[in-house]
């Protein structure tokens, strides 16, 4: 079952990173937008807080197994991925890839009621094609499955912030249900047709097979496109985790239940519906709610029953559903550009400061994948914690 989103959902899951704001009696005192010397201001990302430099590659991946009935005779099922890594000190020598192109950042925009030239996608911190960094260990991975009519950038805070701390990111675009564009220019979007969270789950296996693919040393890129170097032989599969937001939440857990690559998954506000639902999981699973809890939200509590191994929900009081994802530090800058008013704003980012949205993203997801794919303790995840007042554990 989707996720109903209206169009201030539309835009929360769609445009993403741009700058956070205080709200109410503390004012507007952000970080502004870029402005350019000619054409639309550039929205800004926050930088990640790790101690590595971040690469990234994009793959354009084709699944010969199913075919495509909506994109024609004889064509099979397209997607596109992304993955983030620690890079070597060299990343600053390559390009700073946006976190979407333009032609798929205009149509979001004017999907959503806004002018569609009111701003420049931000740059991300990953460095496109830098080499990916060597350590004594490989690397843990972790898959990412975006929302409804969503795309794989929603939630680049946390990833690139993963990415920066030892961690690699995959995120996938799930065609039909996703904004985004092909290597040869096609621009992809949501289509008026259903996109239930156990097709994003059939995405998700699809590529865990491409990861391992990379590992083995073979280039899934349909185009065969050079890969980072040294990418490949850092993953690590035997630790593999997954996220994702809303819809992908759900798609979260049902891939756990059907593939046990994946040791431990984290719901952003996920509604866990689904036909069939996800059934008892014996591995970590935390929730990080907002709107989606488990009172009043009857598929919520049902799965939270069913969850047989460690599990942990935490709730950040103010939080909207976009609170977890970029939203909260994007929709800020375009109040900027646009003049939207106080009430406007809240009504998009909810109460939660965003400035504290967005250090919730960066500190509980590293701090959940710490635990359970690298095994280290962690006391953010015991109980409350002064850092984090509006933070609640869940019993």
């Amino acid at each position: 079952m989707t996720t109903a989103l209206n169009r201030r959902h539309l835009l929360a899951a769609a445009l993403v990173t741009g700058v956070a704001v205080p709200l109410g009696g503390a004012g507007r005192g952000w970080a502004a937008p870029v402005k350019a010397a000619s054409g639309p201001p550039r929205l800004t990302l926050p930088p990640p807080t790790g101690p590595h430099p971040v690469g990234t590659v994009a793959l354009h991946l084709v699944d010969r197994s199913r075919p495509d009935p909506v994109a024609g005779p004889g064509r099979y099922r397209e997607l596109m991925a992304s993955v983030w890594y620690p890079a070597t000190r060299d990343a600053r020598h390559y390009p700073r890839t946006p976190w979407m192109p333009a032609a798929p950042t205009r149509a979001l925009l004017a999907a959503s009621d806004f002018d569609a030239d009111i701003a420049a996608a931000p740059l991300t911190a990953g460095h496109e094609g830098a080499p990916a960094l060597r350590t004594p260990g490989q690397l843990p991975v972790i898959v990412f499955s975006h929302g409804n009519n969503g795309h794989r950038s929603e939630t680049t805070i946390v990833v690139q912030e993963l990415a920066s701390h030892g961690y690699a990111v995959v995120t996938v675009d799930h065609t039909y249900d996703a904004y985004g564009e092909f290597p040869d220019g096609r621009l992809t979007v949501p289509a008026d047709m259903p996109f239930a969270p156990w097709d994003s789950a059939h995405d998700v296996r699809f590529v865990l097979d491409r990861i391992e693919d990379l590992a083995a040393g073979r280039n899934p890129d349909a185009e065969c496109r050079a890969l980072p170097a040294g990418l490949g032989v850092a993953l690590d599969l035997r630790r593999i985790g997954m996220f994702g937001w809303s819809k992908g939440a759900t798609a979260t857990a049902l891939v756990m239940n059907t593939d046990r690559r994946v040791r431990a998954g984290l719901s952003f506000d996920g509604p866990m519906e689904s036909a069939p639902p996800a059934t008892d999981l014996d591995r970590p699973f935390m929730l990080l709610t907002a709107e989606y809890t488990r009172t009043p939200e009857s598929s919520v509590a049902e799965f939270w029953s069913h969850l047989r191994g460690w599990r942990l929900n935490v709730h950040a009081e103010g939080a909207a559903h976009g609170s977890y994802c970029d939203l909260q530090w994007l929709i800020p800058q375009l109040a900027t550009i646009t003049g939207m008013p106080d009430e406007a704003l809240a009504g998009w980012i909810g109460t939660l400061d965003p400035t504290r949205a967005v250090r919730i993203q960066q500190a509980y997801p590293l701090a959940f994948f710490d635990l359970h794919l690298r095994h280290q303790p962690q006391r953010l995840l015991s109980g409350p914690n002064p850092a984090f007042p509006e933070v609640r554990f869940i019993a």
